[in-house]
Formats: structure tokens, C-alpha cells, sequence
């Protein structure tokens, strides 16, 4: 299997500033985690918030050298604290998440 290094660390995330219910939103856990080995092709990616964001105006950017080298548009049928997308094959290197809009 042809392996490459990877992507999504739960920092990098931007944007989350907004609050619900007192709560400042935060990212609990994404996947796969920085710097995986994964194969020839990319899979599925998510990143999980501490309360529900809102699916339908969200945007997962993929971040390489300062650069957004891919936009995912999640699944509106995830969880309401899932931000989840798959994605094409990506070029070999340090990829990272971006999370510019969204959350209620």
C-alpha cells in the first residue's frame, strides 16, 4: 500500500469564536489525525465539536503550506456536533483543517 503522510489537526481550526448557550465552541476530536499515514486515496474526514454547528453553512478547507488546496462541503446527515466529508487524493504533505464559517 502506497502510504503518504496526513492531515486534520484539531488545531488550525479558525472561526471559532461564536457561542451558544454560554458555550464557546471547540473541537473535541477530528480525524484522521495529524501527521496519519493513510492510503493512495483520502477518505472520509471529521471533526467533532463540544455542541451542534450548523452543517448546511459550514465548509471544511483543507490547508497545505499556508494554501487552501481543497474545500469539502459536509454531510448535512452527520451528527449535529459532526462536521463530516470526504474528500479526493490529495497531494503528499502536511495538510491541515480549516473551519472558516458556521455553528448556531
Amino acid at each position: 500500500m502506497i502510504a503518504r503522510r496526513g492531515l486534520l489537526a484539531a488545531a488550525g481550526i479558525v472561526g471559532l469564536a461564536t457561542a451558544a448557550r454560554g458555550q464557546e465552541l471547540r473541537v473535541l476530536e477530528s480525524a484522521p489525525r495529524a501527521n496519519a499515514v493513510i492510503g493512495p486515496r483520502s477518505s472520509g474526514f471529521y471533526v467533532r465539536f463540544n455542541r451542534p454547528v450548523d452543517h448546511q453553512d459550514s465548509r471544511l478547507a483543507i490547508v497545505r503550506d499556508g494554501q487552501v488546496i481543497e474545500v469539502l462541503h459536509p454531510r448535512l446527515e452527520s451528527a449535529p456536533d459532526v462536521l463530516f466529508a470526504t474528500a479526493p487524493t490529495l497531494p503528499p504533505g502536511r495538510h491541515r483543517p480549516a473551519w472558516p464559517r458556521g455553528g448556531r
